[in-house]
């Protein structure tokens, strides 16, 4: 009897501590509040890597797209900041532009491809330039690199003198 005992006492216990001891996978908060374009399933770990990855690709802090609230900290349901809806109409554009132009394989999920990313156009720049500074040196061809105006056919034309025996 004192073994009977024994044996369920101890199995009580490995299961009580098997039960503490497990933890589950982290399941996704439910105080995401205002999420229009990222899944409403997303873990705050995945979060804050979107979020981590939009700071580093703009160099930003996030007040840049986030307004603040009365409390001295972001506000991150806000709509307050227009920078919020351009950030999510550049997370949509780049879904598309990766899903359209860059899913050779056809994979089922697109969206995680990442080709074009926000670091693509803006390398750190909040602001970037639409298009690259050319200083003068590169402004054509320079003279001697062209071949003579005399001696310049249009390899997609027919020219009978080419042709002639």
């Amino acid at each position: 009897m004192n073994k009977k005992l024994t044996v369920l006492f101890l199995l009580a216990a490995a299961v009580f501590f098997g039960t503490t001891a497990f933890k589950p996978k982290a399941t996704p908060p439910d105080k995401w509040k205002n999420l229009k374009v990222l899944p409403q399933d997303i873990s705050e770990d995945s979060l804050k890597v979107v979020m981590r990855t939009f700071n580093a690709s703009l160099g930003v802090k996030c007040v840049f797209c986030h307004a603040m609230g009365d409390n001295g900290h972001p506000n991150f349901p806000s709509d307050d900041k227009p920078e919020k809806d351009i950030a999510r109409y550049m997370m949509k554009m780049t879904k598309e532009i990766n899903t359209t132009y860059f899913n050779f394989k056809k994979v089922a999920n697109p969206d995680t491809i990442r080709v074009v990313t926000c670091y693509t156009c803006h390398k750190g720049d909040a602001h970037p330039e639409g298009i690259p500074p050319v200083d003068s040196t590169h402004m054509g061809m320079p003279p001697g690199n062209m071949p003579p105006a005399s001696g310049m056919h249009d390899s997609t034309m027919h020219d009978s003198t080419m042709h002639k025996q």
